[in-house]
């Protein structure tokens, strides 16, 4: 029987400094080392939100050269000053070919990827887009070990995530196909663009990270 759990949260920012400032300006810490991702042109950096979740910021690489295929988490997409935001986020199960099969959300086409010693399988849409506008998740399973054992404490623990989306039972549908298991909800969306907002315990007290795109 399919298993699946949140791993990880996705901020997404026009560069990695931008994007690092305002994950510090909401949780109050900073998050950890990260890498560079070779194949798709793109650096992280990694924030423990537990003993297998993480908060990843992800941009372009300026310095790296430019990988002949879409970037993945939409990052083609963001304009130069945009606002960071909670893009998307991924779940972790034991079989993602299965995982991908039985979802009726088309969430890309699985992809081994690999950064220092991490080895992963993760599902990427030929487009670089993500799932349902980010709130479907996208799937991915870990080769080896699991990031967020060798990241530095934080203090900091996922408690809480949601959803927004005007076909939030499509979302649902998607999470029990995949047997989910976690701290997700999702709600129906009358108005406005889709997004997600998650509820983060910090040595700061109860903090919010919100995937509401900001008109600039």
């Amino acid at each position: 029987m399919l298993r699946s759990h949140i791993d990880h949260l996705v901020v997404t920012a026009p560069d990695l400094e931008s994007g690092v400032a305002w994950v510090r300006d909401a949780l109050g810490v900073d998050p950890g080392p990260g890498g560079e991702h070779a194949r798709m042109g793109t650096h992280n950096r990694l924030l423990r939100l537990g003993n297998a979740a993480y908060l990843e910021v992800i941009a372009i690489d300026p310095a790296a050269p430019d990988p002949g295929r879409a970037r993945w988490f939409g990052l083609d997409e963001l304009e130069s000053g945009a606002t960071p935001r909670l893009a998307t986020w991924v779940v972790r199960t034991s079989d993602i070919k299965a995982a991908l099969a039985a979802s009726p959300v088309v969430s890309g086409y699985v992809t081994p990827m690999s950064r220092g010693d991490l080895n992963w399988q993760i599902t990427i849409p030929r487009n670089g887009g993500v799932p349902l506008q980010g709130v479907a998740p996208t799937l991915i399973q870990w080769q080896d070990r699991h990031p967020a054992a060798t990241l530095p404490e934080a203090g900091c623990t996922l408690r809480k995530l949601e959803g927004f989306h005007p076909r939030a039972e499509k979302v649902r549908a998607m999470l029990d196909a995949v047997g989910f298991q976690g701290e997700f909800s999702v709600a129906s969306l009358a108005a406005g663009k889709p997004y997600l907002l998650a509820h983060i315990e910090t040595p700061a007290g109860m903090c919010q990270l919100s995937g509401m795109s900001i008109e600039t």
